[in-house]
């Protein structure tokens, strides 16, 4: 039986962040599709935010972890895709409630913001919560784009 995919891309400022949490994916029980960057070189965010995005709109994965040094750009990026939720968290809480209430599909990081056992915990949360549904479905029907 193949493991459910999960996308990780980050720019230079989330590369060693993004490098330390595929192994706590793999753990996880997902096959990991790294999408760059590949080093700490400088790079333009947006391009991995893209690229996050069209991996969960070509259905390459169902799932992502963007990072970049605040998070905010990558999950703007990513957001510009179809059916992508990009949900940009600060800890283990707000990941599960991105999970529960928003059904976010794309955990966002910043680097520069948080830790990596705090980035861990985000990591650990958002792969283990399901979506409530119910009240939180119609509302999520609503971010669709047409």
């Amino acid at each position: 039986m193949s493991r459910e995919i999960v996308a990780i891309a980050a720019d230079h400022g989330g590369y060693e962040m993004k490098e330390l949490l595929k192994a706590d994916l793999d753990g996880l029980g997902f096959d990991v599709l790294d999408l760059g960057t590949n080093n700490a070189d400088s790079v333009d965010y947006p391009d991995f935010g893209h690229a996050i995005g069209e991996a969960i709109a070509n259905s390459q994965a169902r799932y992502g972890v963007a990072i970049c040094g605040s998070g905010i750009g990558i999950s703007i990026a990513a957001n510009r895709h179809a059916n992508v939720r990009a949900a940009l968290c600060h800890d283990g809480l707000t990941a599960k409630l991105s999970r529960q209430h928003n059904n976010a599909n794309v955990l966002a990081l910043g680097a520069r913001i948080i830790g990596i056992e705090t980035a861990r915990d985000a990591v650990s949360a958002f792969f283990t919560t399901d979506f409530e549904g119910g009240r939180h479905e119609r509302r999520v029907d609503k971010i669709e784009l047409p």
